[in-house]
């Protein structure tokens, strides 16, 4: 039987003191469970994939977590159940909820209510480029000396974790337009509380949740309705459905990209490895020259909102161009993992066809003379889908070889809408790039370990672990080297 929450249980009680909380070893449920301890409530969690890292830092937390949803995990009786978007109506411990009638949030709703309503909130959105340009924005903002705090969808080095509370008035969130919880089928940004925002682009994405792109502009337009008269939107109006998105803003909207019409422009932008350089340009005048630790104009675009934004909340320019220098980086976002005999081995978490595009686009401008061999995992729900099949054929241009993994099937999916690996690569060697389909990880690395030469980048795009085939690659690599 599935769970009917009661609506009027969707609320924080006024006696709080034990908060449980439904999907904890997700990215932001963790964040998200470690930010509610350190505000000195008692927090427990429940998830079916209790495994290291997310369990050791859990325990490491204070944070008591129970394997599997079941009905036990409310005993004894949590004051608020935060309930993540992972969680069915029909999973046990969603119907004893229901049945307890327990106070209720989800993980947004919970965000906006803990942590958000009591600061300005920088809300970082878009299809492409969330996690790298709030991730800049917090790091920047912090060594500008503002504190800010920060709920991210990826591990920030500078701090070496995806979560803080900041001592500022700025809170940066990462603005995830997938949906919030089975009992609101709401993009999940639309809790925010924007005052200001980064809208950086706007494809179709999210196959499973979104039919097409018109649902995906209705829910932009919703998200940027939201910021009000005194805000402001850093709108990438290089892109179309942006500009025509941006238009819905009643705050001011500050446009950047590469355009002329572009209040703020990147301009002179080169790379060499893993640097970059650009000078940012403000209503056609020189701004200032910036320098960022990351190939791909991509990211210069991302660094270019940054700019804009703190520039928009007062910072000085030199404090925003040493944050922007000094940047870490992000986990998994052209993350190098290691180098052995001049081969080096990069971690990427492209998936769309748009952001492999640009990915490859900014590795071959970083190396222009070297070997690019790019391993692509289809994991994500849209990218076993059909729906892209076309798209990925045209977005691996610029890579010398590409290495293509079988797709575990979506269930329930006609065999004729999920995507096919072999197709791929046989429209890709059609174009005479080098490309190879194999079964497995293990087909994969015994190829790599034989026919990767010094002063190849191989770059793996996956946004799952990928059977931890990088740090095994190095091995193999490092085993080859010594034999």
């Amino acid at each position: 039987m599935a769970a009917q929450l009661d609506p009027l249980r969707n609320r924080v009680p006024v006696k709080l003191h034990h908060i449980h909380i439904m999907g904890v070893c997700g990215t932001g449920m963790a964040a998200m469970a470690g930010m509610l301890k350190e505000r000195g409530f008692r927090v427990t969690g429940s998830d079916q994939n209790v495994y290291p890292p997310m369990s050791d830092f859990l325990a490491r937390s204070g944070i008591e977590v129970m394997e599997g949803y079941r009905a036990e995990n409310l005993d004894p009786r949590p004051d608020l159940v935060i309930v993540g978007n992972v969680i069915q109506a029909v999973f046990a411990e969603a119907e004893a909820l229901a049945k307890l009638k327990i106070p209720y949030l989800s993980m947004p709703q919970a965000l906006g209510h803990f942590f958000l309503q009591d600061l300005t909130s920088l809300v970082v959105a878009g299809t492409h480029g969330k996690t790298t340009t709030s991730s800049l924005l917090a790091t920047a903002l912090y060594r500008a000396g503002s504190s800010p705090g920060f709920l991210i969808g990826g591990i920030v080095e500078a701090f070496g974790r995806n979560y803080r509370l900041g001592k500022g008035e700025f809170f940066v969130v990462e603005g995830d337009e997938y949906d919030t919880a089975f009992f609101n089928k709401v993009s999940k940004f639309l809790h925010y509380r924007p005052h200001f925002a980064i809208l950086t682009s706007i494809e179709f994405d999210h196959a499973d949740i979104f039919s097409d792109l018109d649902q995906i502009k209705d829910s932009f337009t919703r998200f940027v309705r939201l910021i009000p008269r005194d805000g402001a939107l850093i709108a990438c109006v290089d892109d179309p459905v942006v500009a025509e998105i941006a238009e819905k803003c009643p705050g001011r909207v500050i446009s950047y990209g590469t355009g002329a019409d572009c209040r703020w422009q990147l301009d002179n932008f080169c790379a060499s490895g893993m640097r970059s350089s650009f000078t940012a340009l403000k209503d056609g005048a020189v701004y200032g020259e910036f320098s960022l630790p990351m190939p791909g104009i991509h990211n210069g675009l991302n660094s270019l909102a940054v700019i804009a934004l703190m520039e928009h909340l007062g910072i000085d320019r030199t404090a925003i161009r040493q944050g922007l220098d000094s940047f870490e980086g992000v986990k998994r976002r052209q993350q190098v993992r290691g180098e052995i005999d001049n081969i080096l081995v990069l971690d990427d978490f492209a998936h769309h066809p748009t952001a492999v595009k640009e990915t490859i686009k900014a590795l071959r401008l970083a190396w222009p003379d070297r070997r690019l061999v790019i391993v692509f995992e289809p994991r994500t729900n849209s990218s076993r889908r059909a729906v892209f099949q076309q798209q990925y054929a045209t977005a691996f241009a610029g890579a010398d070889q590409v290495i293509i993994p079988e797709i575990v099937p979506l269930a329930g999916l006609p065999p004729e809408e999920q995507f096919s690996s072999l197709v791929l690569v046989q429209a890709l060697a059609s174009q005479e790039i080098d490309a190879h389909y194999f079964a497995d990880t293990g087909a994969i690395l015994d190829f790599l370990e034989t026919s990767s030469r010094s002063g190849d980048i191989i770059a793996i795009l996956s946004n799952g672990g990928f059977d931890d085939i990088h740090k095994r690659l190095l091995d193999r690599l490092k085993n080859r080297d010594s034999g």
